[in-house]
This record gives C-alpha cells, sequence and structure tokens, in this order.
C-alpha cells in the first residue's frame, strides 16, 4: 500500500490510478518510453494492462524505447498480442516472441551504441516521445523521482515526455536512495566536459527532475524484475579469467598497467560475470569498476573487498543480489553510484578514467574483427549494447569468450565475421581458454597466425590455418579469400559432427568443399 514514505506529498495521492486506467493513456502510433536497463527498474504493471487490452481487441501497436532490454512484461507481453511496431535502441534474444518478430521484420528494430540514443532523443533526431512510464521507489514532495536499480535512459525520457506515468514499487527497498546521481549533458555548443575523474566522483542529483505538473498519473506496483540467478562458472570461464589475471599482471611487470590497477568494465552475461569473479583469487586488491551493468560478480567483489568503488547504470537485482545487498545495505550504497547510460558510457569519461573495458562477443575473426549481434550474418541475437562504446575508447580492450559453442561444435574463432560490430581497428586482445592473443602493432597476417595458435580450439586450428593459406594466395594487405571465407565459416559449424571421422576423410570433406 501506497504510503507518506513512498508518496511525499498529499497532492501524489489524487493522481493514483488503476493500470487499465493508466493503459488507455497510450494509443496506436505512440513512441512509449519505458524506464529500466536489462532487466532492472523497468516499469511492469501498465504494459501488462495494455497487453490485456490490445488482446480484448484494442488497436494500438507502439515503438519501444527504453535504455536497454527490459522484462518480459513489456517485450513478451505486448509482442504476444502484436503490440509492438518498432524497438530501440536494444533488444535480447531472451524475449523469444519479440526476437522472432524482429528477425522475421513485423518489427522493425534499430540497433545503436547505447551512449548515443538519449543525447539523439534530445536533439530530436526520433520525434517525440509521447508517453514515459517510469518505475519508481518513491515521489518526493517537489515532484523528482527516486529511481531503484536500475537508471538508463530515464532521465532524458522524463525530461522530453509528453506525459508522464509512475509505477511506484513498493517491492524496491528506499535504502536504494542517495545511490543514484542523475546529471543531464546540454546540448552542444554549450556543453562542457562531464567533471568525473575519479570513479566516485558525484556530479549531479540523487533523483531525476520530473515536476508534479508534469505527472499525468500514478500506478501502484509490487512486481519485482525478472532476473535469475547467473550460473556458476563452467571450467572454460575459469581458465578464461585465469589467463585474464595472467595478461594483467604481466602488463603489469612490463609498465604498461600501474600498480594500482585502472577501472574495470565487463559486459553483461555468465562467462562475462565468471571471468570478472575469477579477479577474487588475484592479487589485485583496491579495485574500481567504471561499467555499464552491474552483475552479481561485482557485489561479490564488494563484499570480499576487492571492489571499493563501482559506477554504473543499473545493477541486476537477481535473487543472490538482493540477499547480499539486504544483509548490508549501507556497505553497497556507499560504493556503488549509479548514473545516466549517457554517462556511464560516455566516450570521454572511459578515455580520461583509463578504463579496462572486457566484453564477450558471439565470435572473432583472424583478423581481430568480432561480431557481438548476428549469428550467420543476419539473425538477430542481441544488440550491440554497450560494447561498442567501450571497446572504441578503453585503454585497454578485451574480448573474452570460449573457444567453441554448441558443446565444442562450432569455433568461436572464424576465418571472417559473418557480421562486424566491432573492427580490427577498435581491438587489441582477445582471450580464450586456450590463450592470449594480444594483436596490438601487429600486420594482418601476424594477427591470423597468434589468433589461430592462441586462441582457436586445438579441434579447429588445421581448417582454420589451411584457410589463411588459400587466402594468402589472392595476395593483399589483408589475405582475405571472400570466394570461400562464408563456405569455411559453415564448414567450421559441421566439423563438430566429423570428430569421429579419420584425418583423412576430414581434409577431404574440408576441401571439398573449395573445389569446384
Amino acid at each position: 500500500m501506497l504510503d507518506a514514505t513512498r508518496l511525499r506529498t498529499p497532492c501524489l495521492f489524487d493522481k493514483i490510478v488503476s493500470a487499465d486506467e493508466a493503459a488507455t493513456l497510450i494509443t496506436d502510433g505512440m513512441n512509449v518510453d519505458v524506464s529500466g536497463f536489462t532487466p532492472s527498474g523497468y516499469p511492469k504493471k501498465t504494459t501488462l494492462a495494455l497487453a490485456k487490452a490490445i488482446k480484448a481487441g484494442k488497436k494500438c501497436r507502439i515503438n519501444i524505447w527504453s535504455g536497454a532490454s527490459v522484462g518480459p512484461e513489456i517485450e513478451e507481453a505486448l509482442a504476444e498480442v502484436g503490440g509492438i511496431s518498432g524497438r530501440m535502441p536494444y533488444y535480447a534474444a531472451s524475449n523469444k516472441t519479440l526476437s522472432r518478430q524482429i528477425n522475421t521484420g513485423s518489427v522493425t528494430y534499430i540497433d545503436q551504441h547505447l551512449s548515443h540514443f538519449a543525447q539523439q532523443i534530445d536533439y530530436g533526431f526520433y520525434g517525440d516521445v509521447d508517453v514515459a512510464i517510469v518505475e519508481a521507489a518513491a515521489i518526493n514532495a517537489d515532484g523528482s523521482i527516486v529511481l531503484g536499480s536500475g537508471v538508463g535512459n530515464t532521465p532524458m525520457l522524463v525530461k522530453h515526455a509528453k506525459k508522464i506515468i509512475v509505477e511506484v514499487n513498493t517491492s524496491i527497498p528506499l535504502t536504494l536512495e542517495g545511490m543514484h546521481d542523475i546529471y543531464i549533458c546540454s546540448k552542444p555548443p554549450e556543453r562542457t566536459e562531464i567533471p568525473i575523474y575519479h570513479v566516485g566522483d558525484r556530479i549531479g542529483s540523487p533523483y531525476v527532475s520530473c515536476g508534479l505538473d508534469r505527472i499525468t498519473c500514478i500506478v501502484e506496483s509490487d512486481i519485482v524484475d525478472h532476473v535469475r540467478n547467473l550460473s556458476a562458472p563452467d571450467e572454460a570461464s575459469k581458465k578464461i579469467a585465469a589467463n585474464l589475471v595472467d595478461f594483467l599482471e604481466h602488463e603489469q611487470r612490463h609498465g604498461r598497467l600501474p600498480q594500482q590497477m585502472l577501472p574495470l568494465q565487463s559486459g553483461v552475461g555468465s562467462i562475462a560475470n565468471a571471468v570478472l569473479m575469477g579477479l577474487a583469487e588475484s592479487k589485485f586488491d583496491n579495485l574500481t569498476m567504471y561499467s555499464e551493468i552491474l552483475q552479481d560478480s561485482v557485489f561479490k567483489l564488494i563484499k570480499c573487498g576487492k571492489v571499493t568503488q563501482a559506477s554504473g547504470c543499473a545493477f541486476t537485482p537477481s535473487p543472490t543480489v538482493w540477499e547480499m545487498y539486504k544483509e548490508n545495505p549501507e556497505l553497497y550504497r556507499n560504493r556503488i553510484v549509479l548514473r545516466p547510460l549517457d554517462i556511464s558510457n560516455n566516450p570521454e569519461v572511459i578515455r580520461r578514467l583509463g578504463v579496462i573495458s572486457m566484453n564477450t562477443p558471439l565470435e572473432f575473426d583472424i583478423y581481430g574483427q568480432a561480431n557481438s549481434t548476428h549469428v550467420m550474418g543476419n539473425r538477430m541475437m542481441n544488440g550491440i549494447g554497450g560494447s561498442g562504446d567501450y571497446m572504441r575508447n578503453g585503454y585497454l580492450t578485451i574480448f573474452s569468450t570460449p573457444s567453441t559453442a554448441k558443446g565444442g561444435n562450432i569455433s568461436s574463432v572464424v576465418p571472417m565475421v559473418s557480421h562486424a560490430d566491432h573492427t580490427e581497428h577498435d581491438t587489441m586482445i582477445f582471450i580464450t581458454e586456450q590463450g592470449v592473443a594480444d594483436i596490438r602493432g601487429l600486420s594482418p597476417l601476424k594477427r591470423a597466425k597468434l589468433i589461430i595458435e592462441k586462441c582457436a580450439h586445438p579441434d579447429f586450428r588445421e581448417q582454420l590455418y589451411d584457410y589463411l593459406k588459400m587466402a594468402q594466395r589472392k595476395n593483399g594487405h589483408e589475405p582475405v579469400d571472400l570466394e570461400h571465407a562464408f563456405d569455411m565459416h559453415i564448414a567450421l559449424e559441421k566439423t563438430g559432427t566429423m570428430k569421429e571421422q579419420s584425418k583423412e576423410e576430414e581434409h577431404y570433406d574440408y576441401t571439398r568443399r573449395f573445389t569446384a
């Protein structure tokens, strides 16, 4: 039940409506912005009510804008009733119905670097923000909003929204108040530098500026974020983590990293979480993070004293995280800063702080290009997210992934990526459980040989070397055989089904693909 701890002036109680009433504010063709980030701090009641109304016959297809992916109460619920027309700037394949609709073209999806979206809304590039639906822990007497575990693009969406629906969620601990640092950049030509010089610097307000008169209505909610615990690290992830630690120690010994480690950034998912958790057993202390999303491992590293400051735009409130947080909320509130997405991912700050960027691709090729988004070049798996923001601007940029996928049947190292999100101009280090390939300062041919030697699984190295020899016959600065690169990509997927064949049979199957 909402009370004065959540609604901090009496007039706010007059704005309370049911979710069904709030959903009537959303009509066909609108641009509807929702708070939240992967999937943390997103609204639930209003979109569920809208989906119910559409199923009952309401004609309504809308464009969903957000910070990143959100939970099934938005993406799945609305996709299942045909309620989504367009989606920006990110989505995750875990929402199966929306994924299918994007890949069949019934939903228009525009993939973007996440640091770009808020400022492009501010510039007016995409038209009006018709409605913003914001999940909040509380609303202050002046109308400013206390957010929960996710900031994302919420401040900019609120700034531009014509109508604002606030879902006040009573399941959000009020002890989160004070963790946020809300700062909105001015537009050019008035823009100045973002004055963040250390990970823990606070430069804004703990609240999202809004105003009582701009809040159209309030919906009470108690639905928790749809976040599961991440899987435990497997053997490959543990080896990758050990290789990462060895590499960082090597860089320190050679004077390329200071003894006090530079801030770290880590991507999303079980592999990234496991790799980051490998730092718990390392010699590194007083670690800091300047990242986008703060996963389970960050809370564990704070709890054990390894991480002293962590900055992000959200944290994933899995059951494990909430359990740790509730044990000692003061510990985490003093060490975590939650910022808007265009600040957490801002190239200026990433470069100034010297962030070490660590992300996980779907695949990478022998010349150093990485694919974060598309399977076989055309099927969207996940948006690019913030990986490009960090990998283009990091002090060190590290891609880590197991050398194989699908139970060892597919090589993660390929002759040429089927879709390039990160070119060889943006990448530096590749790490698999097999080893580390440091491609800084290497020519294309040297990069290719090193990546095959250090990162490819032994089951696939011979084929990759054979491709490289074939490509070298074409000459050129970067020896690529476009005629056969895609066929080779397919061959590497099929090799796993041939592991029981003899070497002669396997070689025959491979060469047959390239002799017409």
